[in-house]
């Protein structure tokens, strides 16, 4: 237990920083991929074709690779400066998009056809149609696989540990190199673990929840 009450301040920081990353990178995920899933069938060429190269291109890189562009690459296209958590928000935000848009406009293919084509019957616009018709119904009957999504990013967040951003798993070297309280690499990463799991089965619950509440509510 010493690696854990030796250094409680290392592993408060690298949770708060994991949650970070993971919920902003949530939020940007599910923002950015409603907008790509709606673009997925617009009847727009235009919108169609570029929501489709998105999710094809970044859902088919590694996200390895994503990390290496925003974290690295970034710096060289002489952009304003951006902390190491900020860029990799934004690479497991952008490459999870990719996974998010796919599940709504799956949940969006479960809407019958006739209520959209109802809404554009009385004059709503395909925002609106999307907005108020389409998007209500596809969200409550997606919320188990994008639950899933979700988890994924979670446990996707331990690629920023290789990119200079001290999530969790970064903290085996530094624990491991303490020089007050230190701990073996297994015994920082089996703690590690037990977070993670932990922090799934709370947005396990969180899946259980939606769903009981939501299908009351139809």
């Amino acid at each position: 237990m010493d690696a854990i009450f030796g250094n409680l301040d290392l592993w408060r920081e690298g949770i708060s920083l994991t949650l970070l990353v993971f919920v902003f990178g949530a939020l940007l995920a599910l923002v950015l991929g409603t907008m790509v899933g709606a673009m997925r069938v617009s009847p727009v060429p235009i919108a169609r074709g570029v929501g489709t190269v998105y999710v094809n291109l970044v859902r088919n890189t590694p996200l390895t690779l994503v990390f290496f562009f925003f974290v690295f690459g970034y710096s060289a296209l002489a952009l304003p400066t951006l902390s190491n958590t900020v860029l990799g928000i934004l690479a497991v935000g952008f490459y999870t998009a990719t996974y998010v848009a796919e599940t709504i406009r799956a949940g969006i293919n479960t809407v019958p056809v006739g209520q959209a084509e109802a809404a554009r019957a009385i004059g709503l616009p395909f925002g609106q149609v999307m907005t108020k018709v389409v998007l209500p119904q596809a969200f409550r009957s997606v919320v188990p696989p994008m639950m899933s999504v979700f988890i994924a990013l979670l446990k996707n967040t331990t690629v920023a540990a290789g990119f200079s951003v001290a999530a969790l798993p970064a903290l085996r070297a530094t624990i491991s190199n303490s020089h007050t309280r230190p701990g073996s690499p297994p015994e920082v990463l089996l703690w590690v673990a037990l977070i993670f799991v932990a922090l799934v089965m709370l947005l396990t619950w969180l899946q259980r929840t939606l769903e009981n509440k939501w299908r009351i509510a139809r």
